[in-house]
């Protein structure tokens, strides 16, 4: 077996990874090359590893906490993806999390240089998130968070070309621009980041971390699954649009800001994937639209906000209420991550 080549994709909650990554994964395997992919997350039930699941992907999930928190996890995972023979492994971290560099990629460098090959690693930018966090009133927390993940980038990618005309002017950061939904720029950085030139790494960070620790904690999460038997047979499109709408509204009753609300619908007749980055959007869509009205659904829902968790899981419990149908909750979470404890923390960048 060769050793695989991972590809990892950072950036803010909402910023397109699992999208991008999807996207790589097809434009690998139409091109005749294995690929597998591993997820991310502080919580368990994640909307992406069903995505990915739904469309075909191999795919690992660790939850719990970031990579960094989790560095053995991740080390096994990629052992375990091994074993189908992968050339390449596409991973990103939970999008609140910092100091990739010196707790991921310095200890794999080290650690692993036989059995793990590493590609420049790349920071997505949504470019209406960042236009936010350039405000002068930008959420504090929030932007310590983003221009930190900037700072440690091999490359920066502006996503969502196809939405958004205008750049924004990030400072001392080189960027290209790319769609995932279009293809633009795409086959040139899926190029970059797997023809082993690249370097990985390069840059780590002095972080702070009680003040990283704070800025995650300022965010709720919340995570729900459950099984939905409709009143009257309707395709998962109807029913996460309907529901999204009626959660979006609720959220911005209550004043709470949406970071990032993700919700999946699987039934027998298709698969919706829906997300909202911010209140009043309208969502950006993977899988059938057109799927067949179904009674059956199993719903999950991932949900980031400016709010107390507690608050959110309200919210989300009377929202379940107002689905039209019987609802059997099978998982619910709500909390604010825990301070960050990475299992190591190399500071001296070894790139050569």
């Amino acid at each position: 077996m060769n050793n695989p080549v991972l590809v990892l994709v950072g950036g803010f909650l909402g910023a397109g990874k699992t999208t991008l990554l999807l996207e790589a994964a097809a434009r690998l395997r139409a091109a005749g090359r294995r690929v597998a992919m591993i997820t991310n997350d502080q919580g368990g039930e994640l909307v992406d590893t069903r995505l990915a699941e739904a469309m075909g992907t191999d795919v690992q999930e660790i939850v719990g906490g970031c990579f960094c928190c989790r560095f053995s996890e991740l080390v096994n995972a990629v052992e375990d993806l091994s074993a189908h023979d992968p050339e390449f492994i596409l991973a990103e971290p939970v999008g609140s999390c910092i100091d990739i560099s010196a707790t991921v990629l310095q200890p794999l460098r080290r650690l692993y240089p036989d059995r793990i090959r590493l590609a420049p690693f790349t920071v997505l930018v949504d470019p209406e998130r960042a236009r936010q966090l350039m405000l002068p009133d930008a959420d504090p927390n929030l932007a310590y968070l983003f221009w930190n993940q900037l700072a440690e980038a091999d490359l920066v990618c502006i996503s969502k070309a196809d939405l958004y005309t205008e750049l924004p002017d990030l400072p001392m950061v080189t960027t290209r621009r790319i769609s995932s939904a279009t293809g633009q720029g795409v086959p040139e950085w899926l190029g970059e980041v797997t023809n082993g030139a690249g370097v990985s790494g390069s840059h780590v960070l002095e972080v702070d971390y009680r003040k990283y620790a704070d800025a995650e904690a300022s965010l709720g999460w919340l995570n729900w699954q459950a099984d939905v038997i409709l009143y009257t047979p309707t395709g998962p499109a109807q029913v996460i649009g309907a529901w999204l709408d009626d959660l979006d509204q609720r959220l911005s009753s209550a004043r709470i800001g949406i970071v990032h609300l993700k919700a999946f619908d699987q039934a027998a007749t298709g698969y919706i994937k829906a997300s909202l980055c911010q209140n009043g959007t309208e969502p950006a869509v993977d899988g059938d639209l057109s799927a067949s009205p179904a009674a059956r659904h199993r719903i999950l829902l991932n949900l980031r906000a400016v709010a107390a968790p507690e608050q959110l899981r309200s919210i989300v419990e009377r929202a379940a209420e107002n689905l039209p149908g019987s609802v059997t909750r099978l998982h619910l979470e709500s909390f604010r991550p825990a301070p960050p404890k990475p299992q190591y923390r190399l500071t001296n960048a070894n790139v050569s």
